[in-house]
Order: C-alpha cells, then structure tokens, then sequence
C-alpha cells in the first residue's frame, strides 16, 4: 500500500510545539496577551485594526451583525462557497441569497448578482474562492452604486496581493479564517479586519458575550466583574494556545506561501500536457493557494472516480456542493444559478498543502489521468 497523499493537513513545526508549550507554562490559557500579540503582528502585516476570534465563520458572524444587519434584511452570496457563508447571514436573522459564479475563476458574478437586488439587500459577501479575488474594483463599484457593505470572505486568502496591496489592506471589511489547513493555522481561529471604528469596537465587545471593553481587561490578565451589555454577544472570543500557534506561523509564513505557490505551479505544468482535465489560470505570483481545483468535462460519476483515487492512496475534494441546493437555503433562490448548477459537478479537489512534494504531486496527476482512460 502506497503511502497516503492527503487532500490537506495542519503542516507544523517544532517553533509551533514550543510556542504552545511556552503557553501551558503559564498556565493562562483563555484570552491574554498572546492574542494582543497576534492582533498586533497583524495589524502591522496589514495596516489595519484586527480582531481575533475563534473561526473564520464567527468573524463573518461579528461583521454582519456590526453593520446592523439582521432579519428582514438580504445579503448577496455565491452558491459555490462553504456552508459557513451562509450560516454567518442567517445567523444574523438575514436571507443569504445565492449567487452564481463566473465560469473561468468560480468568483460571484455581478450581472448575475443585481438582477438579485431588492429593496432588503443590505450587502454583498465576495468570496475569494481558492486564494483568487477576481475584478475586486468592479465588486466595489457594484456595492457602491447599489449602497452596499461588503463583507469578504477571505478564508482562502490570507496573504493574497491584489494591484501590490494584501488583501485585507484595504477595503470595507475583510474576514480570514486560520482552522487547522488554511494559508496560516492557529489551530482554529478567524479574524476581522477594517478601518471601521465602529466595527472594530463593536466586534471587540461582542466575542466576549457582549460585555463593554472586556478586551482590554482579559489582555491584561484580569476579568471584568462589574460591567454592562448592550447588545447581544456571543463566546468567540480566541485563546492564548491558538494565538501563540498563529504567531509561530507567522514567522513562517513566507516558506508556507513559496511552498503552496510552487505546488499548484507544478500541478499547472503537468496538466498542459493532457486534454481531459482543465486548470483554472491563476497567478500564483500573487495568489497564496488554499487549495487547487480542477475542472473534468467529461466526468461521469465523481463518486466512483474519488473511491478509485482513494484505492491508490489519494484523497480529493469537493468545494463545494452548492448552498442552493441545501434545504435550508433552497427556497432562497429566485433564479436559475445556470453556471454553478453546470459546472459543480466537473469540480475536483486535488491534495494541496506545504508538505507535498513533487513526487506527490506527479503521482497525483498520474494516477488522475489513468483513472480516466
């Protein structure tokens, strides 16, 4: 039995191992001053106020309910994005609607997205699918001759460069998640970033249940005992231990990126040389990959052909199977979603993560190409 590839992995080392070890020491393992840290590594890193908390869902979770919004209200999002997406906006008492993708790159269509506008339409969720933002300056002309928030989903992002400025950098406001196989772990953990004061403050207090300027006394290693809360809050707030593993990544960030980059540049260059599996063209210059997709045309049953992959030691994907389709969230589409319905079905997740190697990689694209003669 070949040795595993795995779909993705945490990939960590020793600077990680003493970085939580150092925490357990100190025996404060909730939210301190390692998440202070970590805020303030990435406010420098991206010229903005961050707050960190415990995933990438609850930063959209926070976003969403610091722009005021909530039931009656509608927000714009792709259909081809984790469920996470949607979960953020309902959780808010608001109507995610489904969007369709562009074909080429899987970001939210904008034609398709204003024949979707109502009078409740609040904000649009960009979701930055794979590390790749798509047209961001037509996006926010969009959102702002419509009088839009935008709230993007950069789960897939972290470290992506957009016209030479990192996402995140600029913008309405920018959320990332940093679980267990994003572009940088803490373990699990998300942040929110904007120039929004308002925002900032009121996320601030609202991961700590609600309580006013709990903040700063948690990263001073005390408790608020008596304090006041306004509005509904919630317990994501991130901790020492995840901090601590997010600020040793950090360090090694630039490896990680040149490593995923080089990965899907090489998956890239052997499949030029076949006809049956398309790539999506992405700079990988600029894109940090959180995960490489590719497109079968002539995929008949996918099911059969992952449980043959898997036969040889291969784990795929699938990202994702559309929102619209879920119970939950069907009833919410007024419209045919013409492309995600067509192009879900041709889509492959292919192992990506910093410790594959090219070896990995060729018997990846070999193995495919076989499994399809």
């Amino acid at each position: 039995m070949k040795k595993l590839i795995r779909l993705s992995k945490s990939c960590i080392s020793n600077l990680e191992k003493k970085a939580v070890e150092r925490v357990l020491s100190k025996e404060h393992l909730g939210m301190g001053d390692e998440v202070q840290v970590f805020e303030k590594k990435l406010k420098k890193m991206l010229n903005r106020p961050v707050v960190c908390v415990n995933s990438g869902t609850a930063a959209l979770h926070l976003a969403l309910q610091a722009c005021g919004i909530g039931a009656g209200d509608e927000v714009l999002v792709p259909s081809i994005t984790y469920v996470s997406s949607f979960q953020s906006i309902s959780a808010t008492g608001a109507k995610a609607i489904p969007c369709d993708v562009n074909e080429n790159n899987l970001i939210i269509n904008l034609k398709d997205s204003e024949k979707r506008l109502t009078k409740k339409t609040k904000a649009i969720m960009p979701v930055h699918f794979s590390g790749s933002v798509g047209e961001l300056d037509e996006l926010y002309k969009f959102a702002k001759k419509n009088n839009l928030r935008v709230i993007e989903d950069a789960a897939h992002a972290f470290g992506t460069t957009y016209k030479k400025k990192v996402i995140g950098s600029f913008g309405d406001i920018t959320c990332f998640s940093f679980d267990g196989i994003k572009n940088i772990t803490s373990g699990e953990g998300g942040c929110l970033v904007t120039n929004d004061k308002k925002i900032i403050q009121s996320s601030k207090d609202a991961r700590l249940l609600g309580v006013i300027n709990d903040t700063e006394k948690r990263f001073s290693a005390q408790r608020s005992w008596d304090f006041d809360v306004k509005r509904q809050g919630w317990r994501y707030h991130m901790s020492n231990i995840n901090a601590a593993i997010g600020i040793a990544q950090l360090k090694r960030f630039k490896l990680l990126t040149k490593q995923r980059q080089n990965s899907c540049k090489y998956y890239d260059s052997l499949f030029k040389k076949q006809n049956k599996i398309m790539i999506f063209k992405r700079n990988y210059d600029l894109e940090v990959p959180h995960i490489y997709v590719v497109k079968i045309n002539k995929m008949k049953n996918r099911n059969n052909l992952r449980k043959k992959l898997i036969k040889l030691g291969i784990q795929t994907g699938v990202h994702y199977f559309p929102n619209h389709k879920l119970s939950k969230y069907k009833l919410n589409t007024r419209k045919k979603l013409k492309v995600t319905d067509k192009i879900y079905k041709k889509l492959l997740t292919l192992p990506l993560h910093p410790d594959i190697s090219k070896n990995d990689i060729k018997r990846v694209v070999n193995s495919l190409s076989k499994v399809l003669l």
